[in-house]
């Protein structure tokens, strides 16, 4: 690959990652912002779960609408309406004149959060040559961790300011404005347009990404996946029975993301740190702004490994460092008359070892993979639909998560989660493909073959 196309691609991954800035930064901002809101409004643990959650709502409606409308209008067009959408939202955060509008609004930047999380991932395997799919597909999560970090930042910067939280909820305006002016500068993708039968624009898309391929040879490689499995239509398409597994894979290892905690790690850290001994706001927010610094950095190691030694060790590692670090976590907590003003620093250190873990493994990869194991034809819609997994396991997960701190303590609440990591890693042994190096026209006709997870 020439110098020239390689730098463009990376131009082009790099803007339409940027859409990992407005899921981060919301993730983020909210977990410093609801400390104060707390303070203005006196809100019970319940109502805190629905604000936290409360764009989660947005998020499946989101995910769950936008899919086909990816794979009719393309999915540049839909990036840039996912950034006007956050971008209002953002607006309607930061004037909220009391708790229930404020809960409307975050609905609103939950459906820019929703589309972005699928059609981002899924605009960036479409567009990569299949020798650095993993590592572009991965810079979205590193803008997610990115979009967590800048939200820390504003967080720290706003903490004691006048109207603070407002502007905190305001400050996401501006990822939301640097998505919508990149995004209108870019192509949409190849496979997209070959699907639409616009084949010129194709070839160029093509010749810029890949100098050294025959844009012929690769259009005619899409479009033999395209008819590959019917000549009919979508819908016979669709309900063959070898579509079951890439579905399991496809929305178990969303279960997985979610599932092992990392949300109620990012949305709650401060109140976390602040339960383990922290004494004021202020400090717990600094804290927690040291999380957001070592999930952008071990992102990295996902980003540069992931097409070097493959998705599965890095998912066996991390899923390993995710359960022994929440093990800990919640052992901090059942023995916290023992530990006494230690048990912050042991909180501290759980929390950074499963952020290091989690970043360099299942927070990239599993973006990674939802974005490769389905086939051409129906990838927009099956995308949406593990999108929307992923947002409904999050929406319990962060909803439930201060009722059970306050319930049944932080040891059994941690534990619980390190269990649910055990059980992931025997899933991602038996039914996760390894789908480096391996194109996704080749993992579709893995699928057709019935080539089972763990001979790809």
């Amino acid at each position: 690959m020439k110098k020239t196309a390689f730098l463009w691609l990376y131009i082009v991954a790099i803007i339409a990652s940027l859409g990992g800035l407005l899921s981060g930064y919301d993730t983020g901002v909210i977990s410093g912002a609801l400390l104060f809101i707390n303070e203005s409004w006196d809100l019970s643990d319940s109502m805190q779960g629905i604000l936290v959650s409360s764009v989660l709502i947005g998020a499946v409606i989101g995910a769950a609408t936008n899919g086909i409308l990816a794979d009719i209008f393309g999915r540049k067009k839909i990036i840039i309406a996912t950034a006007v959408i956050f971008v209002l939202g953002s607006v309607l955060c930061g004037f909220a004149p009391n708790i229930y509008v404020l809960i409307a609004s975050r609905i609103l930047v939950g459906l820019a959060v929703g589309i972005v999380n699928f059609v981002v991932p899924l605009y960036l395997s479409e567009i990569s040559p299949k020798t650095l799919r993993g590592t572009l597909v991965s810079l979205y999560q590193w803008a997610i961790t990115a979009g967590i970090l800048f939200s820390y930042f504003i967080n720290a910067v706003f903490a004691q300011a006048v109207y603070n939280w407002r502007w905190m909820l305001f400050a996401g305006v501006l990822p939301g404005m640097v998505l919508l002016v990149g995004m209108l500068f870019m192509s949409d993708t190849p496979r997209w347009l070959v699907r639409k039968n616009r084949i010129d624009e194709a070839k160029k898309v093509i010749t810029k990404i890949d100098t050294t391929v025959n844009p012929d040879e690769e259009i005619k490689q899409i479009q033999l996946s395209l008819n590959a499995e019917t000549s009919d239509n979508n819908t016979k398409f669709v309900f063959k029975k070898w579509m079951i597994m890439p579905f399991v894979v496809g929305i178990g290892i969303m279960f997985a993301q979610i599932c092992t905690g990392i949300n109620t790690i990012i949305y709650y850290a401060p109140t976390i740190f602040k339960t383990a001994g922290f004494d004021s706001n202020l400090n717990a927010i600094y804290a927690t702004t040291g999380i957001g610094v070592v999930n952008f950095i071990m992102t990295i190691v996902a980003v540069f490994f992931t097409d070097r030694i493959g998705r599965k060790p890095l998912l066996y590692v991390g899923l390993t460092g995710v359960m022994l670090s929440l093990l800990a976590l919640g052992s901090a907590f059942a023995f916290e008359s023992v530990l006494g003003d230690n048990l912050k620093w042991v909180a501290v250190g759980s929390l950074v070892t499963y952020i290091v873990c989690f970043a360099m493994s299942l927070g990239p990869i599993g973006w990674i993979i939802v974005s490769e194991v389905f086939p051409l034809k129906i990838r927009g819609l099956a995308m949406s639909i593990c999108t929307v997994a992923n947002f409904a396991f999050n929406f319990f997960v962060v909803g439930s998560f201060p009722v059970l701190i306050n319930r049944i303590g932080g040891a059994y609440t941690f534990w619980g989660f390190a269990a649910v990591s055990l059980l992931c890693i025997f899933f991602v042994y038996f039914c996760v493909p390894e789908t480096k190096g391996i194109s996704l026209e080749q993992i579709e006709q893995n699928w057709l073959k019935g080539v089972k997870p763990r001979e790809f």
